[in-house]
């Protein structure tokens, strides 16, 4: 019996190489080049067998290579405030795909201390040998300003900022949706409310509490009382108890899902049915809240498409292209009518 030659497992070959892609797509390696730089004027027979053959082969740029070709580092910095408790894993989990298509790495700086340490670690970034770009979700006005006013040494996009306790700022705390969820209500035939509000100290909850004041206003309707909350689903069972049982209210606006869990327990707990007693609408689209009983309605807030957007603006400064203008809050947010809202009392 002949001698069987001895398969090479494939955890042990050899990377393939931009040769090899262009081989087996019967092009140019520069046309390789192209294709892994997204160049649009490619024509698409061309980009469809370039394609074929990465996903064959199971190609992937080698960056340090890259890297000393190209005296880039292949690696973008997403700056954050000083680290908390709290993180915006969807915002960075968009940037991050968005960023690792592009071929870069994405690395996560937490800016702590005074000033003046904030703006030696943000010089030290600035570097182009430490990386190509910075992504910040806090202001960083001046933390590069260069002498003279000179323009940072990398690019900078700076994207729906958080303050140093990471409390939402510009875009990430607009609340248009609480005046849409007030008139969703009014819709059903809903005249009562009550609004359990997040942390005054937020812009985002004092954004929604003043939104929602501003449609009941403007609708004629009649706010009961605004609950001061933390966020917690413990503020919204302590308000449900305390305030709203009582109060002749029909409808809840609640700060967010988790206080709206609070409200739905805490209501149930002495005996009133939502939606059919009341009905409860929260904001962020939290998970539970499609499995919960009722399921709930709420505001589901792409963070992830924010995220990938403001990373694409960075790439198109790196890559030399005019960068897209930042999105528009309307594209964000969407309203999810679930079981937890219906028809007011007495309007069916």
């Amino acid at each position: 019996m002949p001698e069987q030659p001895v398969t090479q497992p494939r955890e042990a070959r050899k990377p393939p190489t931009i040769y090899e892609v262009a081989r087996l797509a019967g092009v140019s390696h520069q046309t390789v080049s192209r294709f892994l730089r997204k160049d649009p004027t490619m024509r698409p027979d061309t980009l469809r067998r370039v394609s074929r053959a990465v996903e064959e082969l199971n190609y992937r740029p080698n960056l340090a290579a890259r890297a000393m070709r190209t005296r880039r580092t292949n690696r973008i910095a997403v700056i954050l405030p000083d680290s908390t408790s709290f993180v915006p894993t969807r915002m960075l989990s968009g940037a991050a795909a968005a960023a690792h298509e592009a071929g870069y790495l994405l690395d996560v700086v937490g800016l702590g201390g005074d000033a003046e340490a904030r703006a030696a670690r943000i010089g030290t970034l600035l570097q182009p040998e430490n990386v190509d770009g910075i992504l910040a979700f806090t202001p960083l006005a001046d933390s590069i300003a260069g002498p003279a006013g000179s323009a940072p040494r990398v690019p900078v996009v700076v994207d729906g900022e958080y303050d140093d306790q990471m409390h939402a700022r510009g875009l990430l705390a607009d609340a248009t949706p609480a005046a849409e969820i007030v008139a969703h209500l009014a819709a059903l035939g809903h005249r009562r409310f009550v609004h359990v509000a997040g942390p005054a100290d937020w812009s985002s909850a004092w954004n929604r509490r003043t939104m929602y004041e501003r449609a009941i206003t403007e609708l004629g309707l009649v706010s009961h009382a605004v609950v001061e909350g933390d966020w917690s689903v413990r503020s919204g069972w302590d308000a449900a108890r305390d305030i709203i049982a009582g109060s002749g209210a029909t409808a809840v606006v609640a700060a967010n899902d988790q206080v709206a869990f609070g409200v739905i327990r805490g209501l149930q707990s002495v005996g009133l049915e939502v939606p059919r007693d009341i009905s409860v609408f929260g904001w962020d689209d939290d998970e539970l809240g499609r499995f919960s009983h009722p399921t709930l309605s709420t505001v589901a807030v792409d963070r992830e498409r924010q995220g990938r957007a403001a990373c694409q603006r960075l790439l198109a400064l790196l890559q030399g292209d005019r960068p897209a203008a930042p999105l528009d809050s309307a594209v964000l947010h969407r309203l999810v009518p679930r079981d937890s809202t219906g028809p007011a009392p007495g309007s069916r």
